[in-house]
């Protein structure tokens, strides 16, 4: 349970008291009904992290709405990307993880509007933070994005800071949207509609470059001995 869950629900039930003692019982079921939501809604339940090589799992619970290819300007950097886009509903944890295990090299947030995270513009035009985590040669980015209803997002690592492959790092309150992007000779291992679940599920394997080096190196290798 993230804590904030307990704040709000704390203060919902004090409202159903003073509701209760003051105006009417029948109406103090609302604040009481409230302030469970918020208990469901804030959860953090324990997730199996795989522990394959060059996995890349998923940060957020929710549905992929989106698997291409991005311009450099979508993926902030100077190469096209691969990008996976998930959508949260108010139905699905919000508690963000790690996507790989890595350094945090960048954290950029970003303020701007409050559009539908379904709406592709969001993922330019919404406020958002925007985290770049490198690991074993390889950079991930993963945005998240503030949607209609999350006007709060939480990130909690600083940069510098080495992150586990499914390490909880934040949070996003409400419906919202993640974006993650990556090398394109990454293997996609999902596909649109599906749902995935925050530090659980693979989106995608990439080859850590330590290995492609040591197959080069030993390649090189055998050629000089022959």
């Amino acid at each position: 349970m993230v804590r904030d869950g307990y704040y709000y629900a704390l203060a919902l039930i004090a409202a159903a008291v003073l509701v209760g003692l003051f105006a009417s019982p029948v109406l103090a079921v609302i604040p009481v009904l409230l302030a469970i939501f918020f208990l469901w809604f804030f959860r953090d339940p324990e997730r199996a992290i795989p522990d394959s090589p060059g996995a890349i799992v998923s940060p957020a619970d929710g549905k992929v709405t989106s698997v291409s290819i991005t311009s450099p300007s979508l993926a902030g950097n100077d190469a096209r990307q691969a990008r996976i886009s998930i959508f949260l509903n108010v139905f699905d944890v919000h508690v963000n993880r790690s996507p790989i295990q890595g350094i945090v090299r960048d954290v950029r947030y970003k303020r701007g509007k409050f559009l539908n995270a379904m709406n592709e513009r969001s993922a330019e035009h919404n406020e958002q933070n925007v985290v770049t985590v490198e690991g074993d040669g390889q950079t991930v980015i993963f945005k998240q994005i503030a949607g209609l209803l999350a006007r709060r997002i939480v990130f909690q690592p600083q940069i510098g800071e080495h992150l586990q492959r499914g390490q909880r790092v934040g949070m996003m309150k409400f419906g919202s949207r993640v974006d993650v992007f990556f090398d394109t000779a990454a293997s996609v291992k999902v596909k649109v509609g599906e749902h995935v679940r925050g530090g659980e599920s693979v989106l995608a394997y990439l080859q850590p470059k330590s290995e492609l080096a040591s197959v080069t190196r030993s390649a090189a290798s055998e050629r000089g001995v022959r």
